[in-house]
């Protein structure tokens, strides 16, 4: 059987590929209605091992009112590699569903169910990357920047979300600093990866150990949590690591001018972000939210289409 598109990872999309969805979110974002059939009666599964607000709500939504239909199994309702196998729930969901997204602990879980789904299936966030809402990011840089190439610095983590902003960054010829400290670096590998594709395609990528180095003169400064879901027993040792990485006032004068502020969300607020920050004139974090919805609609489409 002939395998159907799928976007576990950034890299599972071409630039170009990008660059369509993209377009395809801006006209579904400007006339919602025009696409009220687009997925023509299709069933998808959502398999989430953890907690989800927006990734499951934005899926959800985006199915229903495109013509889809979903059917949401939460952490106990499967219990994927528990109560049966990867392999085995992916080969029956394979021939009830039309594709599946997957919120999992493990990022190899959703490597293994791919392998024997031969539909499309799509990373709704797993330990290493977090490709929708990289996505929705870079959609939502685009609309806010009045620069062709503008800077991003991410502060914080080295985690599934700067992975997937990383290797994006790369893909499209953009610029990211990113400072994180030199314990939670993300992955050399993925990294030496990013930085390959980076010199065919003029993408800048910077690493930092300060703060304050990474956001200078920045167009964009984006946070996530420090303690992600599932790392909570290091939570006292990554807060006094994190010393010096929060997104205050005194930090975004580092930046430009006109600096907007990201979060994916949820937000530790007086953590990695103060709440004057991402409640401020400057903070887009709500909107960047928004345009999850938009660009997993154009996601759905392009792979359901491909």
């Amino acid at each position: 059987m002939k395998k159907a598109g799928h976007l576990i990872s950034i890299n599972d999309f071409s630039a170009a590929e990008i660059e369509k969805v993209f377009s395809l979110a801006e006209k579904i974002k400007r006339s919602p209605r025009s696409y009220r059939d687009a997925l023509g009666g299709r069933m998808f599964g959502l398999i989430f091992e953890k907690p989800s607000t927006r990734t499951w709500v934005s899926f959800e939504v985006g199915i229903q009112t495109m013509g889809g239909g979903t059917i949401y199994l939460g952490p106990e309702d499967i219990r994927l590699g528990v109560r049966e196998s990867v392999q085995d729930v992916a080969r029956v969901l394979e021939r009830y569903l039309d594709g599946m997204i997957l919120r999992t602990f493990s990022h190899e879980t959703i490597m293994s169910f791919e392998r024997y789904f031969h539909k499309p299936v799509i990373n709704g966030l797993s330990d290493f990357e977090h490709p929708c809402q990289a996505l929705a990011d870079f959609f939502t840089m685009r609309e806010k920047s009045k620069h062709a190439k503008p800077l991003l610095a991410f502060v914080g983590d080295g985690n599934n979300v700067l992975n997937s902003l990383i290797l994006l960054t790369a893909k499209l010829g953009a610029r990211l600093n990113y400072a994180t400290p030199q314990k939670f670096s993300p992955q050399s590998k993925l990294v030496h990866e990013a930085q390959r594709i980076a010199r065919q395609t003029g993408a800048e990528i910077k690493a930092f150990h300060e703060a304050k180095e990474a956001v200078r003169n920045a167009d964009f400064i984006y946070t996530d949590v420090w303690v992600s879901m599932g790392e909570e027993k290091q939570r006292n040792t990554k807060i006094k690591s994190f010393s010096g990485f929060q997104v205050n006032k005194n930090l975004l004068g580092y930046a430009s001018k006109n600096a907007l502020v990201m979060h994916c969300l949820p937000a530790h607020r007086g953590e990695e972000i103060t709440n004057e920050v991402l409640e401020g004139k400057r903070s887009i974090v709500f909107d960047q939210a928004e345009n999850r919805l938009h660009v997993q609609k154009a996601v759905l489409i392009h792979l359901s289409s491909s």
